[in-house]
């Protein structure tokens, strides 16, 4: 397992992220000591969770994983989500911020968060307050990066400016959605980020399992009874796209789990893509990952496989081709 800079903060971390969100859900707590394990044992360092997974018992369950070696890992968790009945319980505000994080720093049993995301953008809240909670946050010492997750690039970057313009400590880190039918993220996010020497760990980097081949012409499956996965790939094209990527991984000897993976860590501007799983079979092949060579050819090739999202001013006559 290499390394790889986290943006500009001189942390080192693993080239793959084990997201802990299927901890006290999919994976009991026997299994998720299990992965846990296997994850170490592959190189891992770097942990991604949120309060909300499993109603907080990720944030406890990996609070007790990381025991005795704390200092080892790179930990980080999310806010934002509804915790309790309390309409203020929720959001981005400075008062919920200051709140979720000590309940998380609790729950994972550890004096400070190494990266906090804000995990939603929350209209009802100013990018100012927002900003300014997490500034709160890293002067008290319980966090220490800020990061945001599923913002736009519009949005981050409006973060940004503000944190310079108020010499307030910067956000490090970004965590948008991106795999080989989602690839929103290449419009802004992904050059915003590079471009502030802002780290990236995408999510879902399988698609949520739709490029792993073993839902296509099922009716059945989390894709199919999942709301939110539903809603998220119900596109034809992207089953489509799905069985032809699972038709060239056969082709070439690939494992489309494993390659998928690859594929999103190929990208310049990604530091880490974040795997899960619900079991340890299933966690070998995205671990597996790091063996696959993705050259720059065999990325345009898969790339060409789906489609490449229109650039932010739909001028796709200037639009380079691979």
């Amino acid at each position: 397992m290499k390394t790889k800079l986290l943006g500009r903060t001189g942390v080192q971390v693993s080239q793959l992220c084990f997201g802990t969100m299927s901890f006290g859900g999919d994976a009991d707590e026997a299994m998720a000591g299990a992965m846990y394990k296997q994850v170490r044992e592959a190189g891992i360092n770097f942990f991604d969770t949120a309060d909300e997974y499993s109603k907080g018992k990720s944030e406890e369950i990996l609070g007790r994983l990381i025991k005795g070696h704390r200092d080892e890992l790179v930990v980080a968790t999310k806010c934002n989500s509804q915790q309790g009945p309390d309409v203020n319980a929720r959001g981005t505000s400075r008062r919920h911020v200051v709140r979720a994080v000590e309940a998380s720093l609790e729950r994972l049993q550890t004096d400070r968060i190494d990266i906090l995301f804000l995990h939603r953008f929350d209209a009802l809240t100013p990018i100012e307050e927002s900003m300014r909670a997490l500034e709160d946050v890293v002067r008290s010492g319980k966090v220490i990066y800020p990061a945001v997750s599923n913002w736009s690039g519009w949005q981050t970057q409006r973060a940004v400016d503000i944190q310079e313009r108020n010499n307030w400590a910067r956000l490090q880190v970004v965590q948008p959605m991106y795999n080989l039918v989602k690839r929103q993220a290449e419009v802004e996010i992904l050059p915003m980020a590079e471009a502030n020497g802002i780290g990236v760990i995408p999510y879902s980097p399988s698609a949520a399992g739709l490029l792993s081949g073993k839902y296509l012409g099922l009716a059945t499956g989390r894709l199919k009874t999942n709301k939110m996965y539903e809603a998220r790939y119900s596109e034809a094209w992207g089953f489509e796209v799905a069985e032809k990527y699972a038709a060239f991984c056969k082709q070439r000897g690939l494992h489309p789990v494993s390659t998928a993976i690859a594929w999103v860590g190929a990208h310049p501007a990604v530091t880490a893509p974040i795997v899960g799983a619900r079991n340890t079979e299933q966690l070998q092949a995205s671990l597996a990952a790091v063996k696959i060579d993705m050259t720059p050819a065999l990325r345009a090739e898969i790339a060409a496989l789906s489609r490449t999202p229109p650039p932010a001013t739909d001028r796709l006559e200037e639009q380079k081709t691979a």
